[in-house]
């Protein structure tokens, strides 16, 4: 069993907020629209993948431009038709990586849009892992490049199964139509890739730049830690600020200024982390607050903003610890 992640707790008590995995993530409310996740229970055997019936783009049809798709005619195919609309040149995306895009939802029979991100102006964050998503995107996505568009028309058997999804206006018998533009995938190789930044105080720890998904050296200098919270780039990435109330997804380090020992590391593990900036220590909230999508971040957390007198049970923190964090920011969910 893997470790679990220690960033899920509250420094006064701490008071889990939500549940922590295995693989070092956290479930977060409100990080998913209800129409591409899971449904409760999916059993159904891998489908047989076609290449239609699929209904037209009749307007949108650049990458990331909401489209508009016709109603489908005559029967849908039983089995998963996908079909690749534009063909991305990045990372191809395998099963259990996360993917940023955006996308629209429609049921064939009746052109019933039932969802899409393109109005929201954000794109959706998920994992491509049974529970986390319907099992048509799982297999529809799998093999493709970032950078696609792609079209899929998903049978009941690998949707919401004969319960349907009421909340989205869906039957238990309804066949349902996406388009997925594809603008990013993350896995455990992922890292930053921000502009360095200088290192330039002796005093606090040196982060690695390495960018190659492998974990960032830290070397804490000999001297007394700082009393106040610090939190600065080592890379700074170009995307949007994070804000508090935010979800990310990251690549962590966790190292005791006092040894220089590694305590908790996505690296490690060998899995990204997602969670609420309401859920983690103080320490990392305030310090994450503000820095920008795609950057790497130092972090030092003095004790009143991490674990205090109270650290977690097992996880080699002694009381009063100043600890010490690399954290990548790949997106925010």
């Amino acid at each position: 069993m893997r470790r679990r992640s220690l960033l899920i707790a509250v420094p006064a008590g701490l008071v889990t907020l939500a549940a922590c995995g295995d693989d070092g993530s956290a479930s977060s409310e409100a990080t998913t629209s209800p129409s591409p996740s899971a449904p409760e229970t999916s059993g159904a055997p891998a489908p047989k993948i076609v290449d239609g019936p699929l209904p037209a783009i009749t307007a949108g049809t650049k990458f990331d431009e909401k489209p508009t798709v016709a109603k489908g005619t005559g029967e849908p195919s039983k089995d998963l038709a996908v079909k690749t609309v534009i063909a991305g040149g990045g990372q191809t995306v395998a099963e259990n990586d996360y993917i940023q895009a955006n996308y629209l939802g429609q049921i064939w029979s009746t052109a019933k849009v039932f969802d899409n991100s393109y109005d929201r102006g954000t794109p959706l964050v998920i994992q491509l892992a049974p529970g986390s998503i319907i099992d048509g995107w799982r297999y529809a996505l799998s093999g493709k490049k970032a950078g696609s568009r792609v079209q899929m028309a998903v049978p009941p058997t690998w949707g919401y199964g004969e319960q349907g999804n009421a909340q989205a206006g869906i039957k238990g018998t309804d066949t349902l139509v996406f388009v997925v533009d594809i603008q990013a995938s993350f896995n455990s190789r992922s890292s930053a890739k921000g502009t360095q930044v200088d290192q330039a105080d002796a005093d606090l720890p040196q982060v690695g730049t390495n960018t190659d998904g492998k974990a960032p050296a830290i070397e804490v200098p000999k001297a007394d830690p700082p009393t106040k919270l610090v939190a600065e780039y080592v890379l700074e990435g170009d995307g949007a600020e994070v804000a508090a109330e935010d979800s990310l997804l990251v690549q962590y380090r966790g190292v005791l200024w006092d040894t220089g020992k590694e305590f908790d590391s996505t690296y490690s593990r060998n899995a990204l982390a997602s969670f609420s900036l309401q859920q983690v220590v103080k320490g990392w909230a305030q310090g994450l607050t503000g820095k920008k999508v795609g950057s790497r971040v130092l972090i030092v957390i003095p004790p009143d903003l991490g674990y205090g007198d109270n650290p977690p049970s097992g996880s080699g923190i002694k009381k009063d610890s100043t600890l010490v964090f690399s954290v990548d920011i790949l997106a925010k969910m």
